[in-house]
C-alpha cells in the first residue's frame, strides 16, 4: 500500500518555519554580524554561497532554537541546513505517531538509526532535542564519528542518547551496522546523490549560480563536503537501491525504513523495487525548502 501526502512547506513544529530571527542569532552567535546582508527584496539575509556565513548561521540557530551551545566539526564537512534536516525528523515523527494511537512517541522508547551520521551529529541532535529519542548513528568515516562523538560529549543534552557504530565496508548500508539483537523504530538517510566528484562539482556550480545569479569556475564551499558524505558510485539511484534490496533481511529488527530522495526521476524506480522486495506500506512524503523540493519515502514489511 502506497500513500502520497501534499506537503511541500516546512512542517507546522519546525521551529523555523517563520523567518529567521536575526537579532536573537546574532546575540548568540556575533560572528554572524558581518555576514548579514539584504536581499533582493531588501530583507536582511545571509549570503548562502559563502561557507563561512551558513556554518555562523546554522550554529547560531542550533543555539537559539535547540540549545546546543557546542557544535563543531571539519571545515571539510558539510554544513547542514537545520530547517530542512528537522522537517525531516518531524515528518517520521507523524509516521511513528500513526502506530501509538496519533500521538508522536517521546524518549527512551524510540531507537532511529542515521544511515551516514556525517561529522555533525545533526539528525540525533534534532531527534533527541525535540522528542527526547534514542540515536544509533552510522558512518564509514572514522574521522566523522569522532567528530560526532565530540559533539555529544561536549553538550549534556545529547548523552547517553547516541551510540556510533563504524560501518567497516562502503558498499554495505545495514549489513555490518544493525545487530542480532536490535529493535530499531525507524531508519534515516540522508543519502549521497552524485555518482562521481565531477557531478559533484557540476551540482555545486548550479548551485552557486543559482544564488548569486552567475556562474563560476571555483565555487565556494558552502556544498563541499567529504567524497562519502556526496558521492557514491552510482549516485543516489543506486544507493537507495542497496538499501532497499539490505533491508529485507532486517524485516524483524527495523518497524520502518526511510531515506530522502533529491532526484523525483529515480522514484519510478524506488517503489517498483519497494513492490517487488514485499513491503507492506510504503509512504511518500514531499517537502519543500526554500529552491529546494525533495521528499521522505519510508518503507515497512509489517503490516
Amino acid at each position: 500500500m502506497t500513500s502520497k501526502e501534499q506537503k511541500s512547506q516546512l512542517h507546522p513544529r519546525n521551529k523555523n518555519v517563520n523567518r529567521y530571527d536575526l537579532s536573537a542569532l546574532v546575540k548568540v552567535k556575533p560572528e554572524l554580524k558581518n555576514h548579514i546582508q539584504p536581499n533582493k527584496f531588501g530583507e536582511d539575509s545571509i549570503n548562502f554561497s559563502d561557507a563561512r556565513a551558513v556554518k555562523f548561521l546554522n550554529t547560531a540557530i542550533l543555539q537559539h532554537y535547540y540549545g546546543i551551545k557546542n557544535w563543531d566539526f571539519p571545515a571539510q564537512n558539510l554544513t547542514p541546513p537545520i530547517p530542512g534536516r528537522a522537517d525531516y525528523i518531524h515528518h517520521i515523527a507523524d509516521l511513528l505517531a500513526e502506530g501509538n494511537s496519533g500521538n508522536v512517541p517521546t524518549g527512551d522508547k524510540i531507537t532511529c538509526l542515521d544511515i551516514g551520521v556525517g561529522a555533525s551529529c545533526i539528525y540525533p541532535i534534532l531527534g533527541v532535542s525535540e522528542y527526547g529519542w534514542n540515536f544509533i548513528g552510522a558512518d564509514v568515516d572514522p574521522k566523522s564519528i569522532a567528530s560526532s562523538e565530540n559533539i555529544v560529549k561536549n553538550n549534556p543534552s545529547l548523552r547517553g542518547k547516541v551510540e556510533f557504530r563504524l560501518q567497516p565496508n562502503p558498499l554495505n548500508i545495514f549489513f555490518g551496522v544493525i545487530e542480532k539483537e536490535d529493535k530499531i523504530d525507524i531508519t534515516i538517510c540522508n543519502p549521497p546523490f552524485h555518482s562521481s566528484k565531477e557531478e559533484a562539482q557540476k551540482g555545486t556550480r548550479r548551485k552557486v549560480k543559482n544564488l548569486k545569479g552567475k556562474d563560476t569556475k571555483t565555487p565556494e564551499l558552502n556544498f563541499a563536503g567529504i567524497s562519502n558524505e556526496l558521492i557514491f558510485k552510482g549516485g543516489e539511484y543506486v544507493f537507495i537501491h542497496t538499501m532497499i534490496k539490505q533491508s529485507k533481511a532486517f524485516a524483524k529488527n527495523v518497524t520502518w525504513f526511510s531515506t530522502l530522495v533529491s532526484k523525483q526521476s529515480n522514484m519510478k524506480g524506488i517503489l517498483n523495487s519497494l513492490e517487488k522486495i514485499g513491503a507492506k506500506q510504503v509512504r511518500e512524503i514531499p517537502m519543500g525548502t526554500g529552491n529546494k523540493v525533495t521528499r521522505v519515502v519510508a518503507w515497512s514489511f509489517v503490516g
